[in-house]
This record gives C-alpha cells, structure tokens and sequence, in this order.
C-alpha cells in the first residue's frame, strides 16, 4: 500500500493518505463541475490530518451528506467526508489532484452522472 502527502496550494490544509490511486471518479455535479477536482474514495481512516482541523472551512448542499472541505486561504478542496450510502462506513473523498505524486495521465478516469442524484 502506497503513503501519499497531500495538501491544498497553500498548505495550511494538509495530510497523509495511506492507499493505492489507480483510479478516480469525474463527477458532473454542481459542485465537482465549477471545482474540476477528480475524487479518489477511501475509508475515512485511510486520511490522517497533519494540520488543525480548525485551519479548513466546510461546505454542504443538496443532501447535506457530504463534508467538502476547503482552505479558506487558497480556495483548494482536497478532500471531503460522507458516509457510503450503501454500508454506511465513513469514507474520505480525496481530490487526487492534491497530492502531487501521483501521475494523473496513469489513472483510469471513470465518468459519474453526479447531476442526475
């Protein structure tokens, strides 16, 4: 299993990521839409925080399910929390662009009609 450092731009939000990235989801979402992130999901305990919790501002709409967390300094959304749906087991959702060692052009990139839920 891969570690992997992550941060927003100004690296007042930043953390450590224990799991492999081989793929990401593209969502078309109101929100994935304007923000151009690619999401990576992982168990919430898969993200360890480096920084205070204090330092990142969150956001939810529609359903309210989703933590999206960002720097209130750079504008950066690196990674957001929720529950799955279908288990229930808290889950991270990590913007993969946010953690510079991984090699997007690798990832297999899967379309999601987020704008239809």
């Amino acid at each position: 299993m891969s570690k992997h450092q992550g941060s927003c731009h100004c690296g007042r939000i930043a953390f450590e990521l224990d799991g492999d990235v081989t793929e990401a989801i593209d969502c078309n979402c109101s929100m994935c839409r304007r923000r151009g992130g690619l999401l990576a999901f992982f168990p919430r305990e898969a993200l360890t925080l480096t920084t205070p919790e204090s330092d990142y501002a969150t956001y939810r709409f529609n359903t309210n399910r989703l933590d999206h967390h960002f720097c209130p300094t750079c504008g950066i959304a690196p990674f957001s929390e929720g529950a799955d749906p279908r288990t229930g087991a808290r889950t991270a959702a990590v913007n993969v662009r946010c953690l510079p060692d991984v090699d997007l052009a690798s990832l297999t990139i899967k379309q999601v009609d987020g704008a239809s839920f």
